[in-house]
């Protein structure tokens, strides 16, 4: 869907290089990540969309025929279940055109991964607090 060719410089120019069915898909996932995390910063890495809070917290990318969703090997693990309609793999999982967009179960998704992350944090910080 998006050639590697061009390189990103934000979610907006990420979004716009796509046909308008793929750009309205991609704007949802956005949307929701935002709504469940607003906290969370929006860069492109991997020249993918992505949100950081307290580190990687999701990445999304259009392809051809399919929006590919990232949420780590944690946040597919635990929701792996929940994902009998789709493809998915270690770390993504990959939702169709043709198919309506799990908005609910990306929402629990990113407040798991945020969840996740700033427990990892809070350790980290603890941790460095009795050295």
């Amino acid at each position: 869907m998006h050639a590697t060719k061009i390189k990103y410089k934000t979610i907006e120019e990420y979004h716009s290089a796509s046909p308008r069915k793929v750009k309205d898909m991609l704007t949802a996932i956005r949307k929701t990540i935002r709504q469940a995390v607003p906290d969370a910063e929006e860069i492109i890495s991997y020249n993918m969309p992505a949100f950081k809070y307290y580190g990687i917290l999701v990445y999304y990318a259009a392809h051809k025929e399919h929006v590919g969703f990232y949420p780590t090997a944690s946040g597919i693990k635990t929701f792996q279940k929940e994902f009998t309609c789709y493809k998915y793999s270690k770390g993504a999982v990959q939702f169709p055109f043709d198919k309506t967009l799990p908005v609910m179960l990306i929402r629990r998704i990113v407040k798991y991964r945020a969840a996740e992350n700033l427990d990892k944090y809070k350790l980290k910080q603890a941790k460095k607090s009795k050295d």
